[in-house]
């Protein structure tokens, strides 16, 4: 069984599909849950607050994206009021994703980094882990990263991670995790695939980003959290692993990784 660490089960490309559809459809292809993630927290956040409580094992983080990082109403969100929420249901294991996107800069650069840098705060506050977007912005990413861990206990994964080597090795120094989407699967990604064959296996995790990023077969169609076993069929293969015990172990890893969601 597969754990989708990281997809969107709200989001509009899903044509009006019903949640319950979604998470019933993965359930019954090998997929054991998923984390849905908030990109607003001022119009987004109450509605995967509670498809998580609606569902078993299907959590959610709180957080503002970085396109979204200079909406006045996000920029309103106090970091007191973020840790407040944050820690106000145990459905919710993770903060963001938050992070920097130079390559579309919907945001302005300060104001991505100021958003940036409030979410590693409510992370070092609150103990959850940090989901970190990050495109075309390699260095500030890691300083931002590494001035948080200086500060306190921080946690993070580098979610559908599709940048540099470096920033890979910086990320995993500082103690962090590494997840792959359906990114890897593509013919052109042989850099992310090197990469892939070099995360040590406790760190290491899978996700479909859906409905964005569908894996190959099914390249270009919409994704879905059930496509989640094609990436891990695949990483298995690339790095010579077992693929019933690549599941088990990035099952164990997300789990170390969002304790909050560790069956008790």
């Amino acid at each position: 069984m597969w754990i989708d660490s990281h997809c969107h089960l709200n989001h509009e490309r899903f044509d009006g599909e019903n949640p319950a559809d979604i998470i019933a459809d993965f359930k019954e292809n090998t997929v054991d849950g998923c984390v849905t993630i908030n990109c607003r927290i001022t119009d987004e956040f109450d509605d995967i607050l509670k498809i998580a409580q609606r569902h078993d094992n299907v959590w959610c983080t709180i957080g503002t994206h970085p396109h979204d990082a200079g909406d006045t109403e996000e920029q309103g969100v106090s970091l007191e009021t973020l840790i407040e929420k944050a820690n106000s249901d145990p459905n919710i294991v993770g903060i963001g994703e938050s992070g920097l996107d130079y390559y579309y800069n919907h945001s302005a650069k300060d104001a991505q980094k100021t958003s940036f840098e409030k979410h590693v705060q409510a992370c070092i506050a609150t103990g959850l882990p940090l989901v970190v977007h990050t495109r075309d912005a390699d260095d500030d990413t890691a300083d931002i990263l590494k001035k948080g861990t200086e500060q306190g206990a921080l946690k993070a994964v580098m979610h559908c991670f599709s940048s540099s080597e470096k920033l890979a090795m910086q990320a995993l120094d500082l103690g962090f995790y590494i997840s792959f989407s359906g990114i890897v699967t593509f013919k052109n990604a042989t850099e992310i695939q090197d990469i892939a064959k070099k995360v040590p296996h406790d760190r290491i995790l899978v996700e479909t980003d859906a409905p964005f990023l569908a894996p190959v077969p099914y390249r270009g169609k919409t994704n879905r959290p059930s496509y989640v076993q094609h990436t891990g069929q695949f990483l298995a293969d690339l790095r010579g692993e077992d693929v019933n015990a690549f599941a088990a172990q990035t099952t164990e890893n997300f789990f170390n990784l969002f304790d909050k969601a560790r069956p008790t």
